[in-house]
């Protein structure tokens, strides 16, 4: 009787193969012997999930470059394997604060930057409401709740000590580095060519603009790493040679916009270290909005309408620079193209703005034929390639302020926790953070990737450490106190 009791799964589950396999076979239905696997594997898949949720972390942490999108219908798409854990880790970390509600960290209650985080939050869900079609709308709202959860919440439970800390970015550095290597053997059967770069990062990223840029990203956080460990460290020679073949990756990506983000993330390490920061971040604004109102003013954005005819994609990477600096290039066109048609979409709807992920469905009506070029029928279903403008014409203006407002609120936390806090290793992970803002910038501006898995991933990852490392930096100040 005792050994029955002891096998009493394993015979159900047999019990339930036997039954499945006759209606597997009988309705021609193969999908169903999965049903006596499940009965087996659920209860553990369950209990790892529950008892070890640091681990499933690093799973996610680990499987970030290597994600690739699945499209499930029209529809519906999924970026795997880091999106189930995303949804997976979300869903636990709210049973587990609902019933035991200690573990919630309340010391975020008195964070301005959380604050904000939940404003954009509420006006997210309000705009939503407002929105073309609102079930597009509802879904933006609970992907984002995806992404804080795990990104901003759960480090501050898993992410409080340096070796946790340093565990993350070693995971991070790693499967980078495994992705890099492939691509390198493999683009360089293809002769290095700037047209076959795309075939080499498939599957894992979409383009070469996404590759290059969580490639530039991760660069200060391997310069931190090599920082950080010490001369007499076999590793430490590893990373600097990790560091140098990101560097040659980079190259090759042949990425304009993630070359940018390179210079700028090494201004904004120097304006940090000389304590020039504040103001090359109130210079920036200043000019982005006087280039803004120039534009608008007078209709002078019709001046770099593009001729259809001699706008094209170039397959020599020389031609392909020399039309960008000649603003010939199809890339840059596209882009007048809708942005053109966000500030026309702006105009209509400038408070609730279209709701989140309309643009695609609704910029059509607002484009100027006069920008129009070959790729203009926009077969990937592309958005405006300028995060801000995207926010502003789904968002409605309080959607911009808010996140701008946020954003611009990190970069300035992360210098002043530089300046302040006196353990080397947490201030040299806010000068880290503050360069990957600063090159997040660059490429949003002229992308839109924070709503993207892996750039949407490090942008709340490093709202999430900022947070850690303001309770560090208070936890500092209480002990000298």
């Amino acid at each position: 009787m005792l050994l029955l009791l002891r096998y009493k799964n394993s015979l159900v589950a047999v019990l339930i193969f036997l039954v499945t396999s006759v209606n597997a076979i009988a309705f021609n239905m193969p999908i169903l012997w999965v049903i006596p696997f499940l009965w087996l594997l659920l209860p553990r898949v369950v209990d790892f999930c529950v008892t070890r949720t640091e681990q499933l972390f690093w799973l996610l942490i680990f499987s970030l470059p290597f994600s690739t999108e699945l499209q499930i219908s029209q529809s519906l798409g999924l970026d795997f394997p880091d999106e189930p854990f995303m949804i997976l880790l979300t869903a636990i970390a709210i049973l587990k604060f609902l019933h035991q509600p200690k573990y919630f960290p309340n010391y975020l209650s008195k964070q301005p930057l959380f604050f904000l985080l939940l404003l954009i939050m509420g006006w997210t869900l309000l705009s939503a409401a407002f929105a073309e079609n609102q079930l597009l709308g509802f879904k933006f709202f609970l992907a984002r709740i995806w992404y804080i959860v795990p990104f901003v919440l759960l480090p501050q439970i898993l992410l409080q000590t340096q070796t946790s800390i340093t565990k993350m970015a070693q995971l991070f550095l790693i499967a980078m580095t495994i992705i890099v290597v492939q691509t390198l053997v493999r683009h360089s059967s293809y002769g290095f060519s700037f047209v076959l770069i795309k075939k080499a990062i498939d599957p894992f990223f979409r383009n070469h603009v996404n590759y290059s840029a969580m490639l530039v990203c991760l660069l200060p956080l391997a310069w931190a790493m090599f920082t950080l460990t010490p001369i007499s460290n076999t590793r430490r020679k590893w990373i600097l040679w990790g560091l140098g073949l990101g560097i040659i990756a980079l190259f090759f990506a042949y990425s304009r916009g993630a070359w940018l983000a390179l210079l700028v993330g090494l201004l904004v390490a120097w304006s940090i270290r000389k304590k020039w920061f504040k103001q090359l971040v109130v210079i920036t604004i200043i000019i982005m909005l006087g280039m803004t109102s120039w534009l608008v003013k007078d209709y002078h954005y019709m001046q770099f309408a593009p001729d259809h005819d001699r706008t094209i994609f170039h397959t020599d990477f020389k031609e392909h620079m020399a039309a960008t600096v000649a603003l010939k290039d199809v890339s840059n066109a596209e882009r007048f193209y809708r942005w053109v048609a966000g500030f026309k979409m702006f105009v209509e709807k400038p408070i609730t703005g279209f709701g989140p992920n309309s643009f695609y469905s609704q910029y059509k009506n607002y484009t100027v034929s006069s920008f129009e070029t070959w790729v203009s029928d926009n077969p990937e279903h592309s958005t405006v390639h300028n995060y801000f403008l995207l926010t502003l014409l789904e968002q409605g203006l309080p959607g911009l302020l808010l996140f701008c407002c946020l954003y611009i609120g990190m970069l300035f936390k992360a210098q002043q926790l530089f300046y302040q806090l006196q353990n080397n290793f947490y201030s040299t992970i806010a000068l880290t953070i503050a360069i990957i803002l600063g090159m997040l910038g660059v490429i949003n501006f002229m992308s839109d990737m924070v709503e993207t898995d892996k750039l949407g991933s490090l942008f709340w990852l490093c709202l999430g450490l900022i947070l850690v490392l303001d309770k560090k930096l208070a936890e500092e100040q209480n002990n000298l106190a």
